[in-house]
């Protein structure tokens, strides 16, 4: 009979599993809470400093440019809003080159000294803050043509109202009774009128400025509509228009960043 040593089976008591205690478990959402917030800020941070760049990036709205041009003839050079010289190709009648060359330019002035009185009538619901004068001649030194800009403070519904209801406009360096074809325009996109009257330069009274329409329709007759001093009078205020327009044009946005 074998003998044989009995194996004893080793036994331990039996552990509960642990539960965190409440100091553990506040550690824990402290730190998910941190994290969160963490993560909001820097993400706020970013949308911030997006939405900055993107209203830097922002042109400024149509009413806030519509009233920043009224203050172009106080921080536009002159020389930019009223050049020296104007080229004219294909402006003359039947699409003649012409080139103007200015002649007499004004210091610019209150618009009572500067503007007949109907014109002050006209303007009366619309006011005037400030009027830019200059006369051209043209290469042959036969014609002059003297340009105006008149700004107002007025809104884009009063400047509006002007259309169709400007009279024609004072001469600068020639007597009213000089006067040959004229033009006046509201620019749409600031809160100024342009106007150009043209004369001949040998002095000769006529006897009432005609719209330069008229003279530059086909068939026009007369000394006025021969000399072309329709087209002299709307193609030099047509550039004056065309500039104002380009420095009240807002800037274009800025290209995304990459």
């Amino acid at each position: 009979m074998s003998a044989s040593t009995p194996q004893t089976a080793a036994w331990s008591e039996p552990v509960a599993p642990s539960r965190p205690g409440r100091r553990g478990a506040g550690r824990s959402v402290a730190v998910v809470v941190c994290a969160v917030l963490g993560v909001a800020l820097l993400g706020g941070a970013g949308v911030g400093g997006w939405a900055q760049q993107r209203d830097a990036r922002r042109p400024p709205a149509a009413a806030a440019a519509y009233r920043e041009a009224g203050s172009l003839w106080r921080e536009t050079p002159v020389d930019t809003l009223i050049p020296p010289v104007l080229d004219g190709a294909d402006a003359g009648p039947g699409g003649a080159d012409r080139t103007w060359i200015r002649v007499a330019l004004a210091p610019d002035s209150d618009c009572a000294p500067a503007l007949a009185a109907d014109w002050r009538a006209a303007l009366a619901a619309t006011g005037c803050t400030r009027v830019l004068r200059a006369t051209y001649s043209d290469a042959t030194r036969s014609s002059l043509v003297t340009v105006g800009l008149v700004f107002t403070p007025a809104d884009a519904a009063a400047m509006a109202a002007l259309r169709g209801h400007l009279p024609a406009p004072p001469g600068y360096g020639f007597a009213d009774s000089q006067r040959a074809a004229w033009t006046a325009s509201v620019v749409p996109d600031a809160p100024v009128v342009v106007y150009a009257v043209s004369a001949f330069t040998d002095g000769r009274t006529l006897e009432s400025p005609r719209p330069a329409e008229d003279m530059m329709r086909k068939g026009a007759t007369g000394a006025v509509a021969g000399a072309g001093l329709g087209h002299e009078a709307k193609a030099v205020a047509e550039r004056m228009e065309r500039a104002v327009h380009t420095l009240a044009a807002p800037p274009a946005p800025a290209g995304n960043p990459r």
